[in-house]
């Protein structure tokens, strides 16, 4: 049984909801390949580091739209975990290293729900305060922007800073 499965405790805004459920379903089709012959567990991890980028690249665009400054901590810790997503398909691919990528699997695994109900759930409600749809971001970043005195740096929580 995989590590993490979706349960509606995660649910925060539709789109979100959605990438999120690919997230998770693609971290179990990796973890159900760890005893699997290498180039089928490369390849779905290869699945999960595309989406992954998809899907973290999503919520950076509407921080942007919504008054996030580029440094905030939500997007540098985006980055941090590309970054090491991307080193671990690097050592299995080219040092035949996939002792990194086993235990990144594992760390996401215990990762993704702490960002979720902290960082993504603190994006989904600023969202929701300034009036911002995903389906419609052209439309809603103006509004969205609109009577904001100061971009945010933090994470979009209070409790961040």
């Amino acid at each position: 049984m995989p590590r993490l499965v979706w349960s509606d405790d995660f649910a925060l805004q539709p789109q979100m909801d959605l990438t999120h459920r690919e997230f998770i379903d693609l971290l179990a089709e990796v973890e159900a390949a760890m005893s699997a012959a290498r180039p089928e567990l490369l390849a779905r991890y290869a699945r999960l580091l595309e989406h992954t980028v998809a899907h973290l690249a999503q919520e950076d665009r509407w921080m942007a739209a919504t008054g996030f400054a580029a440094e905030n901590c939500h997007a540098f810790q985006h980055q941090s975990v590309l970054q090491v997503m991307r080193e671990v398909d690097r050592l299995a691919r080219e040092e035949n290293d996939f002792e990194p990528l086993e235990r990144a699997v594992a760390e996401l695994a215990a990762w993704f729900p702490i960002h979720a109900e902290t960082m993504d759930a603190a994006l989904a409600y600023h969202m929701g305060q300034v009036g911002f749809d995903p389906l419609r971001p052209q439309a809603a970043s103006r509004a969205a922007r609109e009577g904001q005195e100061a971009l945010i740096s933090g994470c979009g929580s209070k409790a961040c800073g």
